[in-house]
């Protein structure tokens, strides 16, 4: 089985790991905020050495390839690039959404009418999400949803949801039912795309490095703060 290295930088956590056949090799995590830029760096480099050590060459780099937020995710893929050219290996590209779905889908014993929505908190009441079934299959691609009291009303008459991610609060103040069920704290983490990676570079899929973009799902919007505005007589 294939040596992989693992980048995760789409939200504030930033996560480097490196697997193979299966296991956990590395696995570095830090979670204090959006340092991405230095950390990610450093998260490689240890990665790197490991290998190194055991005798190991990189057979690939899986990068988490969002929706999250724009600037974790350009460094994350930038290094994904560096690192594949450097060292002449091939690219993966993990949807975020569905790193979060499947660590739950993995480790909960579903009903078999069970759904599953990950979410990633996005601004004021919006979230990213998607939905998938159970056994792991994608009933609705990743999408922006301003979240209210009417959100998944219809879904839930017929299924047990669980919303699982740092969005999964916003929804839980607005919906009301037996059939929710709430999980925030499941994170995107790099040691976790390993099944997804693993998986991805059996069945040969892989990125084009040079024109690989990540998945922002909104364009970029710049705001500055309050505090930096030069006041005008």
């Amino acid at each position: 089985m294939a040596l992989i290295l693992h980048l995760e930088t789409s939200t504030k956590i930033c996560s480097v790991a490196l697997s193979r056949d299966g296991s956990i090799l590395f696995s570095k995590v830090d979670m204090n905020g959006p340092s991405h830029a230095v950390q990610v760096g450093l998260f490689v480099d240890e990665a790197l050495k490991v290998a190194e050590s055991k005798g190991l060459k990189l057979d690939a780099v899986a990068v988490s390839s969002g929706p999250g937020s724009y600037t974790g995710l350009r460094i994350g893929v930038s290094m994904a690039k560096g690192v594949c050219y450097g060292a002449d290996v091939r690219l993966i590209s993990i949807s975020t959404l569905r790193l979060l779905a499947d660590q739950v889908i993995r480790k909960v014993d579903f009903p078999k009418n069970a759904l599953v929505c990950p979410m990633l908190d996005a601004r004021r009441m919006e979230v990213y999400t998607a939905t998938f079934c159970a056994d792991g299959r994608c009933l609705e691609k990743d999408h922006a949803l301003i979240v209210d009291e009417n959100s998944f009303t219809e879904a839930l008459k017929n299924h047990p949801i669980w919303f699982v991610g740092d969005g999964a609060e916003k929804c839980q103040k607005k919906i009301q039912s037996d059939h929710a069920h709430f999980d925030r704290n499941v994170f995107p983490l790099a040691e976790a795309m390993m099944p997804l990676a693993e998986k991805a570079f059996s069945e040969n899929k892989f990125e084009n490095v040079a024109y690989f973009e990540p998945f922002y799902l909104k364009e970029f919007v710049a705001t500055i703060s309050k505090k930096q505005i030069i006041p005008t007589k």
